[in-house]
């Protein structure tokens, strides 16, 4: 897994996107993926991470990052 991640990272650096993009891109798919582990239920999905239901929700409505 951590070969990946660095291939990706790799990737990133290549195309030019800088570091707050890829930290905002990462958590965005971070999210989606343990929102999806719980079934789209936010609150689990929330209390899995251990933040409040309402910074995961805002967390989610950002806009996706334009790669």
């Amino acid at each position: 897994m951590r070969e990946q991640l660095r291939s990706l990272v790799a990737e990133m650096v290549r195309r030019g996107i800088p570091l707050e993009m890829a930290k905002r891109e990462f958590e965005r798919a971070y999210l989606e993926e343990v929102l999806s582990s719980h079934q789209g239920n936010q609150s689990a999905a929330a209390r899995h991470l251990g933040i409040h239901r309402n910074t995961f929700s805002k967390k989610l409505e950002a806009p996706p990052v334009r790669l």
